[in-house]
């Protein structure tokens, strides 16, 4: 039994049939890996909004979140989770503020240092959100069956890894 064809296979064979002289092999992999892309992408902002969220605020909460009690980061700590730069980390903390989501106050430790602290309706909101984004996940993968998605993982993880993807400390 084949499998069935998607729009990437009918890419790769027109440039077999009008560039036969080169290995398009790697569009195999980008091109689905960019569709799938999208597909994630809307099925998040629909599930985000759901809960008065976009994907960036829900980024920076979840990390708040993971943190653990305080529930407290470095705005440079919250920039290396996100992969950010400073100017979007901090429209982030803005809008989620003005929110009453988070707090921006001085550092006990070091009075030159900001430290962003999740409040109770950050983590309520979180709280919230995170059942139904883990949901919108397992419906996005639920055509593969778990030995699949373990392989995926572990093969996107190699492949991240070797690009230099790699946790940075906080």
């Amino acid at each position: 039994m084949t499998a069935p064809e998607d729009a990437v296979d009918l890419i790769l064979a027109q440039w077999a049939r009008e560039r036969p002289d080169l290995d398009c092999s790697p569009m195999g992999v980008i091109g689905r890996i960019t569709q799938l892309q999208r597909e994630v992408h809307l099925a998040q902002r629909e599930t985000f909004a759901r809960h008065g969220l976009d994907a960036p605020s829900f980024d920076v909460l979840a990390a708040l979140r993971r943190a653990g009690a305080p529930y407290q980061l470095t705005p440079t700590a919250l920039m290396r989770t996100a992969l950010v730069t400073s100017g979007a980390i901090t429209q982030r903390l803005d809008r989620l503020e003005e929110k009453g989501l988070i707090t921006r106050t001085r550092s006990e430790a070091d009075g030159r240092a900001v430290v962003v602290t999740l409040t109770p309706s950050g983590r309520a909101a979180l709280d919230a959100a995170l059942p139904d984004h883990l949901e919108t996940e397992r419906r996005l993968l639920e055509a593969l069956p778990g030995a699949d998605r373990d392989r995926l993982a572990d093969l996107l993880r190699r492949l991240l890894v070797a690009l230099g993807r790699v946790p940075q400390e906080p």
